[in-house]
């Protein structure tokens, strides 16, 4: 990824998880997680924010 955003994951735990579902992890997969990761919590802001809060609250991701 060019336009690469900071690390919100810790890869080994990741990697970990993955790993029990007996699965290799690619180079790129922890990238793509984290874009994910990303998506997900600007939606779950906006979504707070359009309902009048400042408070993100579990039921705002729906990713």
């Amino acid at each position: 990824m060019s336009n690469q955003r900071e690390m919100l994951l810790v890869g080994s735990k990741a990697k970990a998880a993955l790993k029990q579902h007996d699965v290799n992890v690619g180079g790129d997969a922890l990238d793509g997680l984290n874009e994910i990761l990303h998506q997900c919590i600007e939606q779950a802001a906006k979504r707070a924010s359009q309902n009048g809060r400042k408070t993100v609250r579990s039921h705002d991701f729906i990713c």
